[in-house]
């Protein structure tokens, strides 16, 4: 049986964690990696492949599917997680898995928002009340500070230019 090298990124812990692990991985076989990374495994452990809609839970001998060779999987206690866009004098809420992307967050934000494609080039998702522009492709669980499963950006400018007077 073959061996695949996935990425192991976990709610609250930085970084990525790289693991060796079968093609027909069990959800047991991933908490048993977890617990020798040191990472605490509960019944409220939410196991997810990448950006799926559902995490994987149950039976800990039941095969893990969607797994490949560089996948990320992703560990939290956030079956959802709330995100709300401000735009200008507007807002947005929608509800998404919690492997998903940043970038993936901002293209539901310029839809949401009717934005033009060459100005939402120019925008980037700032976490609200702050300065931080995570990646594009940080996951959002990373983001997610404690126990809450909540998450609000700022759509602004990447760049702002201002005129001489």
């Amino acid at each position: 049986m073959s061996k695949l090298i996935v990425f192991v990124q976990v709610h609250g812990r930085p970084g990525l964690l790289e693991a060796e692990v079968s093609e027909s991985v069990t959800l047991g076989e991933i908490h048993d990696l977890l617990r020798a990374a040191g990472v605490q495994v509960d019944s409220e452990t939410l196991v997810f492949v990448g950006e799926a809609e559902h995490h994987h839970a149950g039976d800990p001998h039941q095969h893990v599917s969607g797994i490949k060779r560089g996948s990320r999987i992703h560990v939290t206690r956030c079956h959802r997680i709330k995100v709300t866009v401000n735009f200008m004098h507007r807002s947005a809420e929608h509800d998404f898995p919690p492997g998903v992307p940043v970038r993936v967050v901002k293209q539901w934000a310029v839809h949401e928002f009717k934005m033009d494609p060459k100005d939402a080039v120019e925008h980037v998702l700032q976490i609200c009340g702050s300065t931080e522009r995570p990646t594009s492709d940080t996951p959002l669980h990373q983001l997610v500070q404690g126990q809450a499963c909540t998450l609000c950006f700022d759509l602004v400018p990447e760049k702002r230019v201002e005129g001489c007077a």
